[in-house]
């Protein structure tokens, strides 16, 4: 079959946000352009340590006949691997479609995700060599880990265009650079952000102060807690709402304090960039008002997507000679720590090895 974990196909197991929130990095293009880089390093690394991948990726793969010497199994399984399968769209073998009645995805109590489809021996159904037994067998489907998602707003715009790259969505505080997206059937990769206006105004001025942290405005379901917002050039991070308050920390991300004016427009990061279409899905056109959902990474994966990034950026900022102690006790920074994330991630996510007896 076709290979699919370890291959670059643009994904981040965690967000950009999420690194530079560890670090405590401020905003500028070249950071973020960094940050994107080791995020996007280390996703075929953990791939790898995985032996999976942890997106929803609608594609076609080839198996050969499952009933080969080498392989120890039996005639009506198929044994995916890595393969493995959220959805199964059609199954056909040796030129034959299987319909649904004609096969189990198993294991039907704990997937999916589903390691290996046997055939419904209670039917006529069987794998068939065909011309060859090599790729006699087509699955077309969606593979992967899980493609759960979670609310992330709706579209505060249509989409029109089956070619336009870039979205406007509603109040969210889970989008972020490397968000996937599901709206309608179709994904869409979050690749970049930019300030959007809110159509909400300052109620009252506000003045110049820290301490000034309470901002009235017209509507405050139009905001999400621990969303930035943007008014004149300074920036704010939401840390509560109550009704039409906001509650605020100012000068978030490096931006000056400032006084602001009533009446003043309110911007938030809701302009996306985006890659449609993404993972075998077909680019659509969409409402306004249309749920948007954002793809769910597993816990422990996007932690070690984290780690990974940071100790990349940490490396890259040492020259790759991060040392700890001083005088005759320096030593080379040992990283204990991301091998013991290392370790978790592989007894909670990864893909055990099948055992054959003969």
């Amino acid at each position: 079959m076709a290979k699919l974990a370890g291959v670059d196909r643009g994904v981040m197991y965690c967000l950009r946000e999420d690194v530079k929130r560890a670090l405590d990095v401020q905003e500028t293009a070249r950071t973020n352009t960094q940050i994107d880089r080791a995020i996007r390093s280390a996703t075929p690394a953990i791939e790898a340590q995985m032996g999976r991948i942890f997106y929803p990726l609608k594609t076609v793969a080839k198996f050969d006949w499952p009933q080969l010497p080498y392989t120890g199994s039996v005639p009506w399984r198929l044994w995916l691997d890595e393969g493995e399968i959220l959805t199964l769209d059609t199954l056909t073998s040796g030129d034959v479609v299987i319909g649904a009645g004609g096969y189990f995805l198993e294991p039907v109590n704990s997937g999916p995700p589903y390691s290996h489809v046997d055939i419904n021996l209670g039917s006529s159904s069987v794998y068939a060599a065909g011309a060859t037994w090599q790729q006699s067998t087509t699955l077309a489907g969606t593979f992967g880990y899980t493609d759960a998602t979670e609310p992330a707003g709706s579209l505060a715009a249509a989409v029109a265009d089956t070619t336009a790259t870039s979205v406007t969505i509603g109040p969210s505080n889970v989008v972020g650079v490397g968000s996937i997206l599901l709206v309608d059937s179709e994904r869409m990769m979050v690749i970049g952000r930019s300030m959007a206006d809110t159509a909400q105004t300052l109620q009252a001025d506000l003045g110049s102060l820290n301490s000034a942290t309470v901002i009235a405005v017209g509507d405050g379901s139009k905001f999400a807690q621990d969303e930035t917002i943007l008014i004149d050039g300074e920036r704010m991070l939401i840390v509560d709402i109550a009704g039409d308050t906001l509650v605020v920390k100012r000068a978030w991300d490096g931006s000056v304090l400032a006084a602001h004016t009533q009446d003043t427009h309110i911007y938030a990061p809701r302009l996306l960039a985006v890659i449609r279409g993404a993972l075998g899905t077909t680019p659509a056109t969409h409402m306004l008002g249309a749920a948007v959902g954002a793809h769910i990474v597993p816990p422990g994966i996007r932690n070690l997507a984290v780690a990974e990034a940071m100790t990349q950026l940490l490396n890259e900022q040492a020259g790759y000679a991060r040392t700890v102690g001083s005088g005759d006790n320096v030593r080379d920074a040992s990283g204990a720590q991301l091998k013991d994330l290392r370790a978790l991630a592989v007894d909670a996510y990864a893909r055990k090895a099948r055992v054959y007896a003969i």
